[in-house]
């Protein structure tokens, strides 16, 4: 309705983020709030992303991977992207090829074993083997031992302050990667190179999460519990009948809770939050800090908000979230 005052691009030019005008080849692309110019890559696992023209080109990776989440007190996302929750005190099958019923032979399988870390009954992934035929690697009280060997399998340890990895590939068939925070987080990353099939608390990794929860006996359960117990490495362990939930046996550490794990739904991650969906892992935070009352508390919370973390991460957003006063790197 009345003239005002500014600036416009002259024709066949933009303006970029600096408040410039350039031509369209220059335009740059946004993603996770960050500025990419002409040319740049981003990489997710399945995906190489160019700039072109203000606009992402993606081309599918030869080869994709997937990954499989065991984190705090029995949260598992499965390669397939299925959540649940367990709380067993025995060892479990968290993932192993050789299922099918015509190549019973298996090259690897990987166990959790759980105990109580609350007094309402919650459990902590503390230890987990890694089985390679004879080679055995146990991962456990903040280190890891090695023992026997298999010359059909090749590894590397890498360590960093946070993390214990392992680049495991068995030629022909898989290529893995696990990553151990030392606590009770664990991911296991697999690329596979045949379409051996599958199974355990993992999932059988085709694609399809309504039938994740696949038994020992090949049948899917009616309920996570029942897939659970299925999958006990000793069967004298006692099964599973019911989840407890943390925060209604200890109300009075719920409100500490909510307040300690809103850095998950606040600015720190905002760049993340439409890439990735916050409220799994704000729900997992409150619950892990609820249940976590017998020490321990602030490392099951800051666990649960590295878990969000790292899966901003995989999808190219680096968030810096630790402070000396907050989750700090020991």
């Amino acid at each position: 309705t009345k003239c005002e005052s500014g600036c416009v691009c002259a024709d066949g030019l933009y303006e970029n983020l600096d408040g410039g005008c350039v031509p369209a080849e220059e335009c740059p692309c946004e993603y996770g709030g960050l500025s990419y110019g002409r040319g740049e890559k981003i990489q997710t696992e399945c995906e190489i992303c160019t700039c072109k023209k203000g606009k992402w080109k993606c081309v599918q990776k030869t080869r994709c991977s997937s990954t499989c989440n065991l984190y705090g007190e029995g949260h598992i996302t499965t390669f397939d992207g299925q959540r649940f929750v367990f709380d067993g005190n025995c060892e479990y099958i968290l993932a192993m090829d050789g299922c099918s019923v015509n190549r019973p032979l298996s090259s690897f399988k990987i166990v959790t074993e759980n105990v109580i870390c609350g007094k309402s009954g919650v459990t902590c992934s503390r230890s987990i083997s890694i089985y390679l035929g004879n080679l055995t690697i146990i991962l456990k009280d903040e280190t890891f031992a090695i023992s026997g060997e298999n010359p059909g399998v090749r590894y590397k340890v890498k360590k960093n302050a946070l993390h214990l990895m392992f680049d495991i590939i068995i030629p022909g068939k898989y290529n893995m990667t696990l990553i151990w925070n030392k606590h009770m987080n664990f991911f296991i990353k697999i690329s596979r190179e045949t379409q051996e099939t599958i199974c355990g608390l993992c999932g059988n990794y085709n694609g399809n999460m309504k039938d994740d929860f696949e038994t020992r006996s090949k049948y899917v359960a009616s309920n996570e519990l029942e897939f659970v117990n299925s999958w006990k490495e000793n069967p004298l362990c006692g099964d599973v009948y019911f989840v407890v939930d943390p925060c209604s046996k200890n109300p009075y550490r719920k409100a500490w809770a909510e307040k300690t794990c809103s850095v998950i739904n606040s600015q720190v991650f905002s760049a993340c939050h439409n890439k990735v969906n916050r409220m799994p892992y704000y729900e997992a935070c409150v619950r892990d800090s609820c249940g976590c009352d017998i020490g321990g508390d602030c490392q099951c919370m800051c666990d649960a908000i590295a878990v969000y973390a790292m899966a901003c991460l995989e999808k190219g957003i680096c968030i810096d979230w630790r402070t000396p006063d907050f989750c700090r790197e020991f």
